[in-house]
């Protein structure tokens, strides 16, 4: 076998791979310069696409083949997930039986390239005659297919990402950001809101992020978590700091939260005074502390505490009254986050 050249193996493989890194820039590059350029092409046709998509009280019917086919599955899964109810329709199979599930209320949503697939020009004169209207996300505004559609969006790029200019990559990106714009801007005007996609979302990360409440976490029974009344001092502060993750509300005669003493606050003490043990922990309590409200979603509870480096927050009911304490860490296990 012949010897390695010293070092030019190592010099070969570093300028293979600040050629990859090159060229997966370059990729990045066009493809985002292709998604920027259709925020400026945005008109009248994807005001009147989200009029027909958000007025027809059907579903919204995709089609397209080959890797649209694919874009167009994953725009029609999009948009059933953000409460507008989607269904993906081959268009071979739709001329062969399955346009049983179109109705005159729906509205098609096709995409090509093109604008010159065949197998959707077939399925096009279909939903015509049958009085569905017709959204075209399409690479070529002047293609047979835009004069049967009822919104054409263009969905043109400059070049492929492919260095060959042949596969679609730049083309398919641009068509799915286009699918998710219109997924998010009738998300809002149908009044979308986290409860919804709790509701149709409830299993996994994100089911658990929208249903988690604070109070499916805190600390709840009376007596496992520590109170003091306004009229305490510091000494009794000591214990209570340590077992509960440095947080000890501050209640009055009706367990109503006026304030909060933190560890920080005691350390901040001890560094000031020597008779720290007898101040009176209204010296020293913050005022107007961080709360959490029954019913708050724990994921909101979470960005709260991470704002303002806080590691548990009492919960409060509407008259402000004590009810629990939430941990950073017991929301972080529950999968909050």
């Amino acid at each position: 076998m012949p010897e390695a050249d010293g070092d030019g193996g190592a010099t070969a493989a570093t300028a293979t791979g600040r050629d990859a890194l090159d060229e997966a820039r370059r990729v990045f590059r066009v493809e985002s310069e292709a998604v920027a350029a259709l925020a400026r092409r945005l008109g009248p046709d994807f005001v009147r696409a989200v009029e027909l998509l958000s007025a027809e009280p059907g579903r919204v019917i995709v089609s397209g083949i080959g890797k649209s086919g694919l874009v167009g599955r994953k725009i029609a899964a999009t948009l059933t997930s953000t409460g507008t109810p989607a269904s993906f329709l081959h268009p071979v199979d739709g001329l062969h039986g399955d346009l049983g599930i179109v109705g005159p209320d729906d509205v098609a949503i096709l995409v090509s390239k093109s604008g010159e697939t065949s197998e959707l020009t077939g399925l096009v004169d279909h939903l015509v005659r049958g009085g569905v209207r017709i959204v075209l996300l399409t690479g070529r505004t002047d293609a047979s297919l835009v004069r049967h559609a009822d919104a054409v969006l263009d969905c043109g790029v400059a070049e492929e990402a492919c260095s060959m200019d042949l596969a679609p990559t730049s083309s398919t990106t641009a068509t799915m950001a286009m699918g998710d714009a219109l997924a998010v801007v009738l998300l809002q005007r149908k009044g979308f809101r986290p409860d919804d996609f709790a509701r149709i979302h409830p299993g996994g990360s994100l089911g658990r992020k929208l249903t988690l409440r604070v109070e499916d976490v805190m600390v709840a029974e009376e007596g496992e978590y520590p109170v003091l009344a306004r009229d305490a001092v510091m000494r009794g502060c000591i214990v209570p700091l340590a077992e509960m993750r440095g947080t000890v509300p501050i209640v009055d005669e009706g367990r109503r939260v006026v304030g909060v003493v933190t560890a920080g606050d005691l350390t901040r003490l001890m560094e000031r005074r020597t008779d720290f043990l007898d101040v009176p922990v209204t010296e020293v309590m913050n005022r107007d502390p961080k709360l959490a409200e029954m019913g708050e979603l724990g994921s909101a509870a979470v960005r709260r505490m991470e704002e303002f480096g806080i590691m548990a927050l009492p919960v409060v009911d509407g008259e402000r009254r004590i009810r629990g304490i939430v941990h950073l860490h017991d929301l972080m296990r529950s999968g909050a986050v």
